[in-house]
C-alpha cells in the first residue's frame, strides 16, 4: 500500500487520539483504532515483528526488514501515541480532578456511538444465537471488571513490568481500558506520575513489559479475526457495552484511599442518576459533550466510508 505524507500525518493524528484515550481510565485506545479504520492493519503489523524479521534484517538488509515490519505506519502511529501521552497526561489528570463529569460525558458519548458503529459491522440478526451469546459474555466480563476494587500501589520493577504486559493487552482490545486495568492493579498512579516527572527508569520498565504483552497478544487477536471474525466483533461489542458502567459520568464514591500526595481519592465508585448527585450535576454541559463525542464517531465513520469508496 503506497501512502503519501498526508496519509502518515493522518495516521499520527489517529495515534494521538489513541494515546489520549489510553491515558483515561475507562476508554480503550483499541476502540479509537477500530473506529478510525486502522485496527486490523495494526494487529497485522504487530504480528510481523518476530524472529523471521531478524532473519530478513540479516539476509536482506535494513530496508527490506523495515518494509516487512510496515515500519512507516508503525513509526507514524507510535509517534502520535507518544506525543499524545506525554503532552496530555497532565491535562487529563487535571480534568479528572476538577471536571470529571464533563470528561466522562465526552468519552461516554464517544464509546456509545462506537458500539453502534462496531455492531453494524457484525450484521447481527436475532437468529445468530452464538453471536448474541458472545456479546452477552463480553458485556458481563467487562462489567465485572469495572466493579473490581483497585489494589494498593506497588512500585517494584517486576510489578511494573507485569502491569505493562497486562495493561497493553487491554489497551489494544476495544472496550477494555488499559488505563483502568492499571487502576485495578494499583499501577495507574505510579505510571502517570512517572510520565509527568519524566522518570525514565519506570517508563522503560513499564514499556518493556508492554512490548512483551503487545507482541504476544496481537498474535492471538489476529488468529481470532481470521478464524472467527464476526464472533470476535460480537465479543468486542459486548466488552464495550459492559465498559459503559466505568465511564458513566455520575458516580458516588463508596470507599477512599490515600494517594502518594496524602490526598483522599475515590477507591471504589458506584454509578448513580445525575439527579441524585450532590452539587451541580452539569447535566446540560454533559449531554452536550456526549453528543459531541458521538458526532466525532459519526464523522470518522463517514470519512472512513468515503476513503474506502475512493480506494475501490
Amino acid at each position: 500500500m503506497k501512502r503519501t505524507p498526508l496519509d502518515y500525518i493522518l495516521i499520527a493524528l489517529k495515534g494521538m487520539a489513541m494515546g489520549a484515550a489510553d491515558v483515561v481510565p475507562g476508554v480503550s485506545g483499541g476502540t479509537i483504532a477500530f473506529i478510525s479504520g486502522i485496527y486490523e492493519e495494526l494487529i497485522g503489523t504487530l504480528n510481523n515483528i518476530n524472529f523471521s524479521l531478524l532473519k530478513t534484517l540479516k539476509t536482506k538488509g535494513l530496508k527490506n526488514a523495515w518494509n516487512k515490519a510496515n515500519g512507516p505506519f508503525l513509526l507514524a502511529l507510535l509517534s502520535g501515541i507518544f506525543v499524545s501521552v506525554i503532552s496530555l497526561a497532565k491535562g487529563v489528570k487535571w480534568f479528572l480532578e476538577h471536571h470529571p463529569i464533563l470528561l466522562w460525558a465526552f468519552f461516554f458519548g464517544l464509546v456509545l456511538a462506537s458500539i453502534v458503529y462496531i455492531g453494524k459491522q457484525i450484521k447481527l440478526t436475532y437468529l445468530d444465537l452464538k453471536l448474541i451469546l458472545g456479546m452477552a459474555i463480553g458485556a458481563v466480563i467487562a462489567y465485572l471488571i469495572t466493579t473490581i476494587n483497585p489494589a494498593e500501589t506497588s512500585n517494584t520493577d517486576l510489578f511494573l513490568f507485569l502491569a505493562g504486559a497486562i495493561a497493553i493487552c487491554a489497551m489494544i482490545l476495544p472496550g477494555i481500558s488499559g488505563a483502568f486495568i492499571l487502576v485495578i492493579l494499583g499501577a495507574y498512579s505510579p505510571v502517570l506520575e512517572a510520565i509527568n516527572s519524566r522518570d525514565l527508569k519506570t517508563i522503560l520498565i513499564f514499556g518493556a513489559g508492554a512490548s512483551v504483552g503487545l507482541l504476544s497478544f496481537s498474535k492471538l487477536l489476529k488468529w481470532l479475526f481470521e478464524k472467527y471474525n464476526r464472533l470476535t466483533l460480537a465479543v468486542i461489542t459486548g466488552f464495550m457495552i459492559g465498559s459503559l458502567n466505568k465511564i458513566w459520568p455520575w458516580k458516588v464514591a463508596l470507599t477512599y484511599r490515600t494517594n502518594s500526595k496524602g490526598l483522599q481519592v475515590p477507591l471504589n465508585e458506584q454509578s448513580i442518576s445525575p439527579f441524585n448527585v450532590d452539587g451541580d450535576p452539569q447535566l446540560l454541559q454533559a449531554i452536550g459533550l456526549m453528543i459531541f463525542g458521538a458526532l466525532l464517531i459519526l464523522a470518522l465513520e463517514k470519512v472512513s466510508a468515503k476513503k474506502h469508496t475512493l480506494e475501490s
